[in-house]
């Protein structure tokens, strides 16, 4: 018996073994790191460790243990959290969402500025313990409360499930701002990825809400604000460079809109929507609302192929403004309060924040914009992950503060 169970044993360490080389060796052929991004070892072994997971989880999805998603969270969420003895940290639910409250520790009878952060992880990883650093560290050092919502995610809740959840804590929190000592004429709601893309959501949904407090402002964080085009130059130069590269968002993108990946090559060739309707939104999409600094880099112009009239079928979700903000009509954008854009260089999602920071300047939103032309995608979450820290999540947190300090 104990012959077998070594032999069992060490088949699974030679198992092992193998999955972690093939992981190691598939950076050196697939990934880019450009020279430009600093420490670019540091972001070369994080990407391993992240890619590590994600096979892992890949291969107990398809031996049917759990998702994908769920392992990755799991991993993610088993370090302790780090408290900072000047901030108060508070759990509690609205209803049945998950909230963590932050409030800085020292009394004050003076009503602070209030921030409403959504998480980033493309609705399948992060969660209110990833995001624990950021809105601790935001708290303190913009004298801030931070209340973080802990939305729903895949594999059982897809869109707008996350989308839904969060707009309702939202409402709770400003319907309530008086217990957490908020000032009702400085609320900001804040978030990175998917996040960045719930906040302006949430932004354009509460527009038209007089009974509640006006939002302030709206900060944006690398956000995803569209799903319709694929092929920016963004996401043609930066398909293989960490954190967010193309086989992870192919994984998550379909899983989170609740369509088949079959369809990844059909939306690549643009042949998922109908001409009509990029005509209708090449005046907001198009690739000449992109300075041309951002285009040198290797990109090229695809012209989309003729309409897949199944594949419109099925992925004409992307056309629900709640999925894609960035093609509301001008009469809600024209409406949003001041809007503070992280981009990022090395990101695929960085044109997102571009076309979305042409229009509201075009409709006469004040915006402030920071870019990181050392970043990456989910850099920000970085920032207290000791070994693998990188200076531009200090940056971006820094910008933020500021931003904040002066509404």
């Amino acid at each position: 018996m104990w012959v077998l169970a070594l032999i069992f044993l060490a088949a699974d360490c030679v198992f092992s073994l193998g999955v972690t080389l093939w992981v190691i060796c598939s950076q050196f052929f697939i990934v880019h790191i450009p020279a430009a991004i600093g420490h670019p070892v540091k972001l070369r072994v994080l990407h391993c460790i992240f890619q590590l997971l994600v096979t892992w989880g890949m291969i107990f999805e398809k031996l049917r243990i759990c998702s994908m998603p769920q392992f990755i969270r799991f991993v993610h969420d088993l370090p302790p959290l780090k408290y900072d003895p000047d901030v108060v940290v508070t759990d509690f639910r609205f209803g049945t969402i998950p909230v963590k409250l932050y409030q800085p520790k020292a009394s004050t009878c003076t009503l602070k500025p209030g921030i409403v952060y959504y998480h980033g992880g493309v609705g399948a990883v992060g969660s209110l313990k990833t995001h624990h650093g950021i809105c601790s560290r935001l708290c303190k050092e913009s004298d801030s409360v931070v209340l973080a919502v802990g939305y729903r995610q895949l594999p059982k809740h897809k869109f707008p499930v996350p989308i839904r959840d969060c707009l309702v804590a939202t409402i709770h929190f400003l319907k309530s701002l008086d217990a957490y000592g908020v000032d009702p004429a400085r609320v900001v709601v804040c978030g990175d990825s998917l996040g960045g893309g719930i906040a302006t959501v949430v932004c354009q949904k509460l527009v038209d809400r007089p009974d509640l407090p006006r939002i302030r402002a709206q900060i944006l964080i690398y956000a995803s604000l569209q799903a319709l085009d694929l092929q920016t130059p963004s996401f043609q130069q930066s398909r293989n460079i960490p954190l967010l590269n193309w086989s992870f968002a192919c994984y998550c993108f379909p899983q989170y809109l609740d369509f088949s990946s079959s369809w990844r090559e059909v939306i690549m060739k643009g042949a998922h929507l109908p001409a009509k309707v990029w005509e209708k939104y090449r005046k907001w999409l198009g690739p000449e609302n992109i300075p041309e600094r951002f285009k040198k880099r290797g990109y090229r112009p695809i012209p989309p192929e003729p309409v897949n009239e199944a594949a419109y079928l099925e992925v004409s979700v992307v056309l629900d403004v709640m999925c894609s903000p960035l093609i509301a009509e001008d009469d809600v954008v024209s409406q949003l309060p001041e809007t503070c854009i992280v981009s990022c260089e090395y990101d695929a999602l960085r044109d997102d924040s571009l076309l979305y920071k042409k229009r509201l300047e075009d409709l006469g939103v004040p915006v402030t914009w920071h870019h990181m032309k050392d970043g990456f995608h989910g850099v920000l979450t970085t920032i207290d992950m000791s070994f693998f820290h990188f200076p531009c999540s200090t940056r971006i947190l820094n910008a933020l503060v500021h931003f904040i300090k002066g509404l």
